[in-house]
């Protein structure tokens, strides 16, 4: 697929009101059978160690797991920065890739996701084409960053998209 989005960002516009609601979306992989990726800016409040003890080898048990969609949200994807790329089953942007809990080495750092955003075959092409989503290129930290990811992304688009960042999360408060 020439026009896959892996490796990219896709950022919420202002006009969803669903569940990804201001939502930054990693995109792990995108071809012509769907699309997967991971909400990167929604912390929920319970840590690792209360909610997944066996991954306290391979991640901060006092980190808190974050919602990575509304799919499967009983069961986890991890993502990590890996010393050695090679060592990730799949690399999706600079040395930044998913986990295999069973192998993971040499880890600088990780986030744990429940769940996961999933798209079928042309489902989220259709969504582009409604502009539900701006697409931005990712950057390895992102996924580690604790302060608000949808407004830095659309401020590194500049222009009216930095003007948006400036919108409250409830507009009526303005």
């Amino acid at each position: 697929m020439e026009d896959s989005l892996k490796g990219r960002l896709l950022i919420a516009a202002p006009s969803l009101y669903d569940f990804f609601r201001r939502a930054v979306i990693l995109m792990v992989e995108h071809n012509e059978e769907g699309a997967f990726g991971v909400v990167l800016n929604r912390p929920s409040e319970t840590t690792i160690g209360e909610a997944v003890p066996t991954l306290a080898e391979v991640a901060d048990p006092e980190d808190v797991v974050r919602i990575g969609g509304p799919v499967g949200a009983e069961s986890v994807v991890l993502l990590g920065e890996f010393e050695e790329p090679e060592d990730s089953p799949k690399i999706v942007v600079g040395n930044v890739g998913v986990v295999d809990p069973g192998e993971a080495s040499a880890l600088d750092r990780v986030r744990v996701y429940a769940g996961h955003s999933g798209w079928g075959p042309g489902q989220l092409e259709s969504e582009l084409e409604q502009e539900a989503w701006l697409i931005e290129s990712a950057r390895p930290g992102d996924p580690f960053r604790d302060d608000d990811l949808w407004v830095v992304a659309l401020n590194r688009r500049g222009g009216d998209y930095a003007l948006l960042a400036t919108m409250p999360e409830d507009p009526s408060l303005n």
